[in-house]
């Protein structure tokens, strides 16, 4: 008897650790994969250009995910993402007449407003992440289509386009914009205060209160960067399509958050936030849409994809807690 619980133990470790190391290392085995496989099957998948059309692709995927990390790692979630996205797509044309700098500042000061509300609703109001932002993901896109009058709008400012399609130093600017807030992300979340208390806060929000961290704050700032990293997106987003387009905009971008973040290391329970996973994870979810594309296949199979690995993911990190 003594024999078996010893080898059941050492298989449940074992077990364990697979999980663990699955968690941690598997997105970078998934994009190991994935670019071996294309370049074997797909053409040009090495030219400049393709390579150069994928980053600035991953980009908004990217940007947002960095803000869903974060308040995932809270042990909530963000499904305005998307939404708030639209809504930075039909202010945009709105204010350029006024200059690209003035339009941009009011897509993220809407960004940070959408935040702050679902971020007061959490902290203070009490309400459930999934339901708080369930309102402004249906609200937001909403208000945005009346604001455009239900139309796509063209965007035909020329400093304002070159975010989308301008290059500083060879490198697109949105990659390196996407590339500035990832390092940003990481050193708060590693080096800084409010870092450790965003991760102490996912782990046991209990006993932060008990310990005296100002719990509400913290979260409530945290859907803040949020919401102002979907706006970036946004921003992005519109300019790389030259138009404000509030019906499609940001369409299903917190599926694709969520999925980056999840198969990036970060678990759905908080108290942990892996930046660079969640990077890797974003590129990740690129390049299965890409592929996909590439080989003649719908862009609905890679909406089942990702729900499919959100699937695993999440199966993955409930068997590393569960031991």
């Amino acid at each position: 008897m003594a024999e078996t619980t010893v080898v059941d133990t050492e298989r449940i470790t074992a077990r364990g650790g697979a999980g663990r190391w699955l968690q941690d290392y598997g997105v970078y085995v998934a994009v190991a994969v994935l670019v071996l496989f294309n370049l074997l099957f797909t053409a040009n998948f090495l030219s400049g250009a393709n390579l150069r059309t994928q980053l600035v692709q991953a980009a908004p995927i990217c940007i947002v995910a960095l803000g869903m990390a974060l308040v995932i790692g809270t042990e909530g979630v963000d499904l305005s993402v998307g939404a708030v996205m639209a809504l930075t797509a039909a202010l945009i044309p709105l204010y350029l007449g006024y200059g690209a700098g003035p339009a941009v500042v009011v897509a993220l000061l809407a960004g940070l407003l959408a935040g702050l509300f679902n971020g007061v609703l959490v902290a203070y109001v009490g309400i459930q992440p999934i339901v708080a932002t369930l309102a402004l993901l249906v609200a937001g896109r909403g208000l945005a289509l009346v604001l455009a009058g239900g139309q796509l709008v063209d965007v035909r400012d020329a400093s304002f386009l070159a975010l989308g399609s301008g290059d500083l130093f060879g490198i697109p600017v949105s990659v390196l914009v996407a590339a500035v807030l990832a390092v940003l992300a990481g050193l708060l979340v590693a080096r800084t205060t409010f870092g450790r208390r965003l991760v102490a806060i996912g782990g046991n929000r209990e006993a932060s209160l008990l310990a005296g961290l100002p719990v509400r704050r913290v979260l409530v700032a945290v859907y803040a960067i949020c919401g102002v990293l979907a706006a970036v997106a946004g921003v992005l987003a519109t300019s790389r399509l030259g138009a404000g387009d509030p019906a499609n905009t940001g369409l299903l971008m917190e599926l694709s958050a969520i999925t980056a973040v999840v198969v990036g290391g970060t678990p759905l329970t908080g108290g942990r936030v892996r930046i660079l996973g969640t990077v890797m994870g974003a590129i990740l979810m690129q390049l299965v849409r890409a592929t996909l594309i590439k080989h003649n296949l719908p862009d609905s199979s890679a909406q089942m994809i990702q729900a499919a690995i959100i699937v695993v993911a999440v199966y993955i990190a409930r068997e590393r807690s569960s031991r």
